[in-house]
């Protein structure tokens, strides 16, 4: 079954891909010795996060559209906020998208948090894989826009596109420990609002002393809804991707990645319906202490 799926990936087919990813997401039995037998590819992951109302779901199917008319083959993976009770996507496939769903070329999946904190699938970094052994030359990962706390984005995509809007002033800076230190690209959507250009200065200012890195920043100015700026977004995009060579900031990357599979491989004999049920049996207890029961379920874990 695997060797059959492998073969089907390879040459791109489509259901191939996604009974693949169906299986490990599902930790299928042989799907780890199917991982690391995937072929080595270098297709670029970007990585598209901001704050809720930015436009990131326009401005996906903007870019789509961008190198789809260019004859290339683009994968998009929208994570979707889920149920914390049935771990199910609230939201399902972006509608925006809807346009490509029978393209030859582009291939979409809409994902499940599954409760990840970080706004991210679980299994990102082996479905991102699966991808890249699939040959497409694009990769998108359009992720919840769930604010500050999205920064895993950046230990996934080889560049991190973050999406902003010219009303955002307040909170691009709460963003400062956060959002604004993973941007390898920033985009200032709906620029055709009012103060855009000052918005857009004051970005660029509030960058220059704070985060002095090796490569510069850049700044795009958009209207998605009307696929104005996309080309000078995917020219910035592709300058970082051969930016994005084996360097400092690269091994650090793959070190996050290397680090989540660790930490997610420990967390196996944890299963949250069993710990559901554990708590049914003594939250009512008067002698109930959360951190007393960490402890005691962290040993039933290992046992």
């Amino acid at each position: 079954m695997w060797k059959q799926l492998l073969a089907g990936i390879q040459i791109g087919n489509y259901q191939s891909i996604a009974r693949a990813i169906s299986l490990v997401e599902n930790e299928v039995e042989g799907s780890n010795d199917f991982l690391q037998a995937l072929p080595i590819s270098k297709t670029p992951i970007t990585g598209i996060t901001g704050p809720p109302g930015a436009g990131k779901s326009t401005l996906t199917d903007a870019l789509i559209g961008h190198w789809t008319a260019e004859g290339k083959k683009v994968a998009v993976l929208c994570i979707d906020p889920s149920s914390p009770f049935n771990m199910g996507a609230l939201l399902g496939d972006r509608i925006r998208m809807s346009d490509w769903y029978n393209h030859p070329g582009v291939y979409i999946r809409s994902l499940a948090t599954r409760g990840s904190l970080g706004g991210l699938h679980p299994y990102i970094i082996d479905i991102t894989a699966i991808l890249q052994a699939a040959g497409f030359d694009e990769i998108i990962v359009e992720t919840v826009g769930v604010g500050q706390s999205e920064i895993d984005i950046a230990g996934l995509a080889d560049t991190t596109v973050v999406v902003v809007v010219p009303e955002a002033g307040d909170e691009v800076q709460t963003m400062k420990a956060g959002l604004m230190e993973i941007a390898d690209v920033f985009v200032v959507n709906k620029s055709d609002r009012p103060d855009a250009d000052t918005f857009v200065k004051n970005l660029r200012l509030m960058m220059a002393p704070a985060f002095q890195v090796d490569h510069p920043i850049e700044v795009i100015k958009t209207v998605a809804s009307q696929k104005e700026g996309i080309e000078a977004l995917a020219k910035a995009i592709a300058t970082h991707h051969q930016y994005m060579t084996v360097n400092h900031r690269k091994i650090w990357l793959l070190t996050e990645r290397v680090y989540q599979l660790i930490a997610r491989n420990r967390m196996k004999p944890y299963d949250k319906t069993a710990i559901y049920q554990a708590l049914q049996a003594k939250v009512e207890s008067s002698q109930f202490n959360l951190f007393s029961f960490v402890q005691e379920y962290s040993h039933i874990g290992k046992a």
